[in-house]
């Protein structure tokens, strides 16, 4: 991993960098069309008026940095937009995009998002579970932050891994709402001096869940905010690759130490649960041709109730119903859909063996 300087080349994406300077202007020296998802976590603008402090006096280490610091709205709005058409640029026609962002920015940011083309998808609220409190006690306390995850156009395809993030969530289907502690403990950087490193770290299991849900390994992540590199620390662990953009020299040097620390998954861990619809069609046919299962061979219904012989051509008979697997599956069934793959079996050296291993068995070798 190294950090580099924008160039004026944009013959090759510089995968697994930082890059130094505005993330405008290196977004806009980037190769068009390059990169699968954008992870973007922009200045808030939180417009804070003077100190925070806690009832006991104590200063709070709030964000009052320079660069969160915007002199109107107006001038908030056209660095948004300015940002967003550049990523828009770079963006893979199925790519997509994840801006996080609070109450203070978030509304500005999806109507941006809009008037500059891309689709909407979800918005997601991250759900802090160990919130900083209302210190004043004159609001509710602030407890989640706001997502936005957006195609690059109306009706784009983009990558959606819904059986990965079912499984990250013991079988049921991934809601909008995510419960996240965050980011404090060991995970927390600090600096030279034992300070944070940088006031809105987010936590790596933020970035593990919009990574794992909506890229693939190999894919190119890039983050124009790249701070101290949670995006490029997760992205590097995931097997994907990474581009960060970071302008802020003392949060590159951080996010470079981070990185040459941290290590990719093995392999097999990479691999995460799929659709049934997104493996390879296998024809029930093709068993036959192979010599899998021969003409005239009996199947049976895994309930027991129900035989059918196998024709040449791959369809079934049974009961003087002809059809598919399926079709005729749900005919003996007086059913109104039937999966056959899953319906049926057959006999082999006395055991039931079902007909989808079978076909399992030519999705590996279609794999090799």
């Amino acid at each position: 991993m190294t950090t580099m300087t924008k160039t004026k080349s944009a013959n090759a994406l510089p995968l697994n960098t930082i890059l130094a300077g505005d993330c405008i202007e290196v977004m806009n020296s980037l190769p068009e069309a390059s990169v699968d998802l954008i992870f973007a976590d922009p200045p808030y603008n939180l417009q804070l008026r003077g100190d925070l402090h806690r009832p006991d006096n104590s200063k709070v280490d709030a964000v009052d940095d320079a660069w969160d610091q915007f002199s109107s709205f107006a001038a908030y709005d056209r660095f948004t937009q300015d940002w967003l058409a550049a990523a828009r640029r770079l963006l893979k026609p199925n790519g997509a995009i994840w801006v996080i962002g609070s109450y203070h920015n978030i509304f500005r940011v999806g109507a941006a998002l809009q008037n500059e083309g891309y689709w909407i998808l979800n918005d997601v609220v991250w759900r802090k579970a160990n919130p900083m409190p209302n210190f004043r006690g004159k609001r509710f306390t602030n407890a989640h932050e706001t997502m936005i995850w957006a195609s690059k156009a109306e009706g784009a395809k983009y990558t959606f891994n819904y059986e990965a993030l079912k499984s990250l969530n013991e079988g049921i289907q991934m809601r909008s709402d995510w419960v996240l502690p965050i980011c404090n403990g060991g995970e927390r950087l600090k600096d030279d001096n034992g300070d944070k490193a940088h006031p809105t770290q987010k936590p790596e299991s933020l970035l593990h869940r919009v990574l794992v849900g909506s890229t693939n390994p190999g894919d190119v992540v890039l983050d124009p905010f790249f701070g101290t590199g949670t995006t490029g620390a997760v992205a590097k662990m995931l097997g994907r690759d990474y581009i960060g953009i970071e302008r802020e020299e003392a949060y590159r040097k951080v996010a470079e130490k981070r990185l040459a620390n941290t290590r990719k998954y093995d392999r097999e861990a990479l691999m995460v649960s799929t659709s049934k619809r997104a493996e390879p069609r296998v024809p029930f046919g093709q068993l036959v041709e192979r010599g899998m299962l021969r003409p005239g061979e009996e199947l049976l219904s895994m309930n027991g109730r129900h035989k059918a012989k196998v024709r040449a051509d791959g369809t079934l008979i049974g009961d003087d119903v002809k059809g598919s697997i399926h079709q005729v599956g749900a005919a003996l069934e007086g059913a109104p859909s039937c999966n056959g793959w899953t319906y049926w079996c057959f006999k082999r050296d006395g055991k039931v063996v079902p007909i989808d291993l079978l076909r399992q068995q030519i999705r590996a070798e279609m794999a090799n």
